[in-house]
């Protein structure tokens, strides 16, 4: 039985400063092979990482190196954008996104917050800085009720295979 994958392509505001933002196409995914996390990628002129960019350097990192849950770019929307770079993708728990929506929610590199409005703020930190991106709430609600048909709160368990994590963490 093959599950599908969720995605979903929202615009988005990557807040510059008070008086600046830039609009952003975001692609969030939900794979049922990792029930338990969502994807957000964006593309990679926004990215802080000078090696593969055009060095402006205003944008969203390389996503949390390191930390738990992170993930290779090997998902849908995690290839090659139209520019030539590759999309930046951070992957972090299902759970903190609707989390956030209602209350402030995250630890260590993504926070999630309600706004003013149908807004909810997403904060990313990176050792090369400091992205906050600015949703409308209603796209990141129907992006986690798609997910929730494909994989119901509460039934992940039922879809992890820990063989096959296993492997992937070995290499």
């Amino acid at each position: 039985m093959h599950t599908p994958t969720v995605d979903e392509t929202v615009q988005a505001r990557l807040i510059l400063s008070t008086h600046r933002s830039a609009r952003l196409r975001v692609t969030l995914s939900y794979r049922p092979d990792d029930p338990l996390a969502v994807r957000m990628a964006f593309p990679a002129e926004f990215s802080l990482d000078e090696r593969g960019d055009d060095g402006r350097g205003n944008g969203l990192g390389d996503g949390p190196a390191g930390a738990p849950g992170d993930a290779p770019a090997d998902g849908p929307g995690d290839g090659p954008d139209p520019d030539g770079g590759r999309d930046i993708v951070w992957v972090f728990a299902r759970h903190l996104l609707a989390a956030g929506l209602e209350l402030p929610a995250g630890l260590g590199d993504v926070h999630i917050r309600p706004a003013t409005g149908r807004r909810t703020m997403v904060e990313l930190r990176a050792p090369e800085g400091t992205a906050l991106i600015q949703f409308d709430s209603t796209d990141l609600r129907r992006f986690l009720w798609r997910s929730r048909v494909v994989v119901p709160d509460g039934e992940e368990h039922l879809f992890l295979d820990p063989d096959r994590a296993l492997a992937e963490l070995l290499g």
